[in-house]
């Protein structure tokens, strides 16, 4: 069962203070002077022998008493006290299969999804869902899943709250500016594809006009969370805005019936760059960002989604999307017109179209909120690389980790980008431990930076570079598994200064390491997670993963599936008003860096 193993998962462990200073040193001493190095060794070494011991002490009692010392925390600071826009900063998507297409109808699709959607709840209610096994022997931590379903971040003007129900009967339909209510349940059962599609035609058929201000109410939720938190306190706590509000809230998962066409395949790099730009942000008012996942279905079929990030990491929703993806083809499917091939045709319930009242005061709050969601989303810059030069099959033959290849070259490619190393965040979880979530691995390594110079210099023989792949290839994996096994660097020193200020002392040491920048944040997205479709006999349903928005000002966000033997799937974000990045340009710097490091085993 899916909570079968909680109580016998261990607590995260908490390293000690020496060892993870020790780590931290080796990773920064390629990305510093010999002056600046020398420097924060010495800080390092005060550090540990002065208030650090202190802070270490608070810390290890917490692992004593709490189920996981980073966790509470790292949601709380890190998500929930964020002030900032959650749309492009801190929300993420995932893209539809690719290379199929199920159906151009719209309401079809939609109606099919939401069914499948519903019985993965249902998995999860009834612990029915088999959770997911490393290497088909460890268990991994299901805490992550209670919250998938029901849930809301409410904003708050000092931080958000997390609100979470145990059950929810009906969905919001987002379409044409306008919100419905749409019951999935009838008489104690859950409605069927059929029915699902009757109520869904009903809704895009609805030809009213939204009121002023009713299209645009999204974007309060795509404004910072300080003007969200006081415009909802204002208009939304009494009267028929209350119970609207409430409505969206309360739901399982908001629905939105997009008024464009997704032309992302895999044969048009274009098309998924767009797609993926319209899953992230969306027009900046027709996705609710603070629920827990949009689900989206575009005019011609094509579906995604939007996911909240403090209540869960991606792999959650990406076991999620994989099954409702499997689920629709393998269980579900269409008639030869397209339509849902699953339901009696019974009469269902008429969707309820949602009432607002919106004062003048409230449309101008409204309409600020929309500038500033069009501001962030218009400086994004996105580009989605299809790259079939190769994949996993290959990367293989060359007896290296594909995670580990695959780091090497945004190493390389940011390295001839920029022509310097920098600061490199790459995730990975600690779900082996209760209530576990993510740590970082830190990609640039001293082995790395050789390696990445030995790549530009000529001088250098293909031996030479190989020999070089390797060793920094086999630091990588171990440093990937330390972070997995409680042996990282940067949860243990966030946990550290979050006691720091609890307790009123300053440590300019923990207050550098922290403000540094990433200005490469990586992440891998899972790929058949719980194998529920047979990429080999089934290739069409390769999914193109899903990406999120750069984390500094003048850096890339890099999230990248490899999803297959020949092919992987990079998803490049960064901003358009900082003259360090472009999108495009790293592309293609990636590709280039990617080949070299092919030719190098396959020249003589």
């Amino acid at each position: 069962m899916l909570y079968s193993y909680q109580a016998s998962l261990p607590r995260l462990s908490l390293p000690s203070l020496h060892d993870t200073l020790t780590r931290y040193l080796r990773s920064v001493k390629p990305l510093e002077s010999e002056e600046d190095y020398q420097r924060l060794v010495k800080e390092a070494e005060e550090f540990e022998n002065g208030i650090g011991r202190k802070l270490q002490r608070y810390l290890w009692l917490k692992s004593w008493w709490s189920s996981n010392y980073v966790s509470d925390w790292w949601e709380e600071y890190v998500y929930l006290r964020g002030r900032q826009p959650i749309m492009v900063n801190s929300n993420y998507y995932g893209i539809d299969a690719v290379a199929i297409k199920h159906t151009e109808r719209q309401a079809s699709r939609a109606a099919n999804m939401v069914y499948a959607a519903m019985m993965f709840r249902r998995l999860i209610d009834r612990q029915e869902l088999r959770p997911i096994m490393l290497q088909n022997l460890v268990p991994l931590c299901s805490w992550q899943y209670e919250r998938m379903f029901n849930t809301t971040r409410i904003p708050g003007v000092e931080g958000d709250r997390i609100h979470h129900l145990d059950d929810s009967q009906h969905i919001i339909v987002y379409h044409n500016g306008k919100y419905y209510k749409m019951d999935v349940y009838y008489k104690s059962k859950l409605l069927l594809p059929r029915e699902l599609e009757k109520m869904l035609e009903n809704i895009i058929e609805d030809t009213t006009t939204p009121t002023e201000g009713e299209k645009y109410l999204g974007a309060l939720t795509a404004a910072d969370r300080v003007t969200w938190a006081e415009a909802r306190h204002t208009y939304f706590m009494k009267g028929i805005n209350h119970i609207s509000l409430s409505a969206i809230e309360n739901a399982a998962f908001v629905l939105v019936l997009d008024d464009e066409d997704f032309h992302g395949t895999i044969d048009n790099e274009d098309g998924l760059s767009s797609t993926g730009k319209s899953l992230l942000h969306g027009k900046g008012f027709d996705r609710w960002f603070d629920k827990s996942f949009n689900l989206i279905v575009s005019k011609n079929g094509r579906a995604g989604f939007n996911g909240e990030h403090s209540w869960a990491d991606a792999p959650v929703i990406g076991h999620f999307w994989e099954f409702v993806l499997s689920y629709e083809v393998q269980t579900l499917g269409y008639n030869e017109d397209g339509r849902v091939a699953v339901g009696n045709g019974a009469e269902p319930p008429s969707p309820l179209k949602l009432k607002w009242d919106i004062p003048d005061e409230l449309v101008t709050t409204v309409m600020k909120c929309h500038d500033t969601a069009q501001a962030l989303l218009n400086d994004l810059d996105l580009k989605i690389v299809v790259f079939k030069d190769f994949g996993k099959g290959f990367i293989k033959t060359c007896r290296v980790s594909p995670d580990a290849y695959v780091q090497l070259a945004f190493q390389l490619a940011y390295y001839r980008g920029c022509g310097r190393l920098c600061l490199t965040y790459e995730a990975s979880m600690t779900r082996l431990f209760r209530e576990g979530r993510t740590e970082t691995v830190r990609p640039v390594t001293i082995e790395s930076a050789e390696f990445v110079r030995a790549m530009n210099d000529p001088s250098k023989t293909n031996e030479e570079r190989k020999a070089l792949m390797s060793k920094a290839s086999a630091v990588h994996t171990k440093g990937y598994q330390d972070a997995m096994c409680g042996k990282g660097i940067d949860r243990h020193l966030f946990c550290l200064y979050v006691i720091s200020k609890y307790l009123e002392v300053d440590s300019p040491f923990l207050k550098e390491v922290l403000s540094e920048p990433w200005r490469l944040s990586t992440s891998q997205t899972p790929h058949g997670q719980a194998n529920l479709i047979d990429l080999r006999k089934n290739p069409e349903y390769v999914s193109a993963g899903g990406g999120f928005g750069p984390v500094a000002d003048d850096g890339y966000g890099v999230s990248y599936i490899i999803a297959g033997e020949d092919t992987i799937f990079f998803h490049i974000s960064s901003k358009r008003s900082s003259p360090e990045t472009d999108s495009s340009r790293f592309a293609q710097t990636l590709r280039q860096a990617l080949n070299d490091m092919r030719s190098i085993f396959t020249q003589k």
